[in-house]
């Protein structure tokens, strides 16, 4: 970086320090337009210091130019479309233009636009964060607030770009190469911190966040003490500080039972994200207001096409399965939206099957033919150059049972029998998700939601089921599960795990199903050195990607490599 990011970065790294102390200087100036009663310089310290900290805001959500890309360049669409495309929770319908194709199918290179933008931007916040946090004396009150933000803001830039652009942290191997750790303005050499060094550092800037901070200065829009703690909780658990998580969290909630948390959670999940800003589950959203609406630019008009977005990402089979255990979820009911032709769902079914060669890793498309089903055998049938069964998966978990082909065309197929008058895109049946739209009423306006509470229960549960616990973490699942109006059938304890092997297979589903699209899939993958299972529809490869694959990190981008010459990625 020695100094700049890139063109954009440069001219906020030199510009911003001259605004700053140009505001100093207004301040221990003898103007005479000020009444008797003049503002102190703390008080235009506390207001410049806000003002800057709403531009590290800004950053997050306005349209910015990098290498003369065009418009829709956000940090908040990149880093949701980053964190998530790929993992297996999505189906893209379609070759794309946009670079969210290769974040999809695993073929970034150095050079990408959203590879860079996230990159210049994130650092671009970082060395705001920094001008403050060397500006402003913390022994005064009314600067802790700002200096608070500023810590929670440094702490989450560095933490969205080590997991992104670095393997995860594991306790054994801390030394990884990590990114460029910045505590200072000062930045005339460049070098790739460690991992370790990186998850240390974060963590003490969110202690100091929760130390500075009590309550936001508005909306979630802005940080607040228990964002800070939020934050820390799902740094612990990525750590695999698992006692320091969970223990963070019962001190947060005050209890470490069902009660405490369900006290935490937004009642009205159906109506949540369409009220983030305001809600009391939420600790921290990147703010939008109406005027802000980015229309076909925005996260949610990929997902839905509604309002004129593109509609071209859908749900993956696999994620649909997993929601139709308990069809009336609402998390199932809310946000997914099945897209049918006359727009009511057909009484007569189809067979929805992956098609391609047996052994290949291409993409597979869908086929559909009709089925015929036998209520004395509970078994369907279809027709395709001869009589075939669909036959339900035998498996430990017999109470989610998922229907499968045998032998078709050479391999076991996993399929979806469905109403056959589902609309298609390229062959994939639509389906819309509306986790990112119909804020104030516009289907592509929302505020997207970087972290909230039931996350932090998630990430407790998580932490307690690794240690162990296998009580209190099938609590807080349960928990999460009341508030989507799961029946008590649905509910897990010990003595009824649902055909699951442990308590972390149970955690880990609930945050597929309760963080879908919000950018944790691939994270909390990968941290676990579990391999992603991408064998469903979709313009991705069919394959397992292995967890020790060098492309679950992105590249460096070639802007950075080319001023600070810091050491690439392997595999790029």
């Amino acid at each position: 970086m020695k100094t700049k990011i890139n063109e954009l970065a440069r001219c906020t790294l030199y510009m911003l320090p001259l605004y700053f102390i140009l505001l100093l200087g207004f301040a221990s100036c003898d103007m005479d337009y000020y009444p008797s009663d003049e503002q102190s310089t703390d008080v235009i310290m506390k207001e410049a210091s806000g003002m800057i900290m709403d531009g590290c805001y800004a950053l997050l959500k306005d349209e910015v130019e990098y290498l003369g890309y065009p418009s829709g360049n956000t940090y908040c669409r990149h880093w949701f479309q980053m964190a998530e495309f790929p993992a297996d929770n999505i189906c893209l319908s379609g070759r794309s233009t946009d670079p969210l194709f290769q974040a999809t199918t695993y073929t970034m290179t150095d050079n990408l636009q959203n590879v860079g933008t996230l990159w210049m931007l994130g650092y671009k916040i970082i060395y705001m964060t920094n001008t403050l946090i060397e500006t402003l004396d913390e022994t005064k009150e009314e600067n802790k607030q700002n200096l608070g933000e500023a810590y929670f803001m440094r702490a989450l830039m560095h933490l969205n770009l080590v997991t992104l652009y670095a393997k995860p942290y594991h306790p054994g191997e801390r030394d990884n190469l990590g990114i460029p750790l910045r505590t200072t303005t000062i930045s005339s050499d460049t070098k790739r911190n460690s991992v370790g060094e990186v998850y240390d550092q974060i963590v003490k800037d969110l202690i100091k966040a929760s130390e500075l901070m009590d309550k936001s200065r508005g909306n979630a829009g802005y940080p607040s003490k228990e964002a800070a703690r939020g934050l820390l909780s799902r740094v612990y658990l990525y750590m695999e500080r698992y006692e320091d998580c969970y223990k963070l969290v019962e001190e947060m909630l005050g209890g470490n039972d069902k009660q405490a948390a369900l006290a935490k959670l937004d009642p009205d999940l159906a109506s949540y994200f369409i009220n983030a800003k305001t809600s009391q589950e939420t600790l921290f959203c990147i703010a939008h207001e109406v005027t802000e609406d980015r229309g076909q630019s925005s996260i949610g008009s990929m997902y839905n096409k509604d309002g004129g977005g593109w509609g071209e990402i859908y749900p993956s089979f696999t994620l649909l399965n997993l929601y139709e255990r308990y069809p009336d979820d609402v998390r199932y009911k809310a946000f997914i939206l099945p897209q049918y032709k006359n727009g009511k769902a057909s009484d007569t079914l189809c067979v929805y099957i992956p098609v391609g060669t047996a052994g290949s890793i291409e993409k597979r498309d869908v086929m559909s033919a009709m089925v015929t089903y036998d209520a004395s055998t509970d078994t369907y049938s279809f027709y395709d150059d001869g009589a075939w069964t669909v036959q339900k998966r035998p498996a430990a978990q017999a109470e989610y049972s998922e229907y499968y082909v045998a032998n078709y065309n050479g391999e076991d197929v996993p399929v979806r029998i469905m109403p056959y008058n589902l609309e298609t895109r390229n062959t994939y049946p639509k389906f819309y998700m509306t986790k990112f739209g119909y804020q104030n009423g516009s289907p592509t306006l929302s505020s997207p939601v970087v972290l909230r509470w039931a996350e932090v229960i998630l990430n407790a549960a998580e932490a307690y089921a690794h240690e162990g616990d296998d009580t209190h973490a099938l609590e807080f699942v349960n928990a999460i599960r009341t508030r989507a109006q799961i029946p008590d059938a649905g509910m897990f304890s010990t003595a009824n795990m649902h055909g699951y092997k442990n308590a972390l297979e149970v955690v880990l589903d609930e945050r597929r199903l309760e963080l879908a699209f919000e950018g944790h899939r691939m994270i909390d993958v990968y941290r676990n050195k579990q391999d992603m299972d991408r064998r469903y529809p979709g313009v991705q490869q069919w394959k397992v990607v292995p967890y020790t694959e060098n492309h679950i990190q992105y590249p460096i981008p070639n802007s950075e490599l080319s001023v600070s010459g810091i050491e690439q990625n392997a595999g790029y």
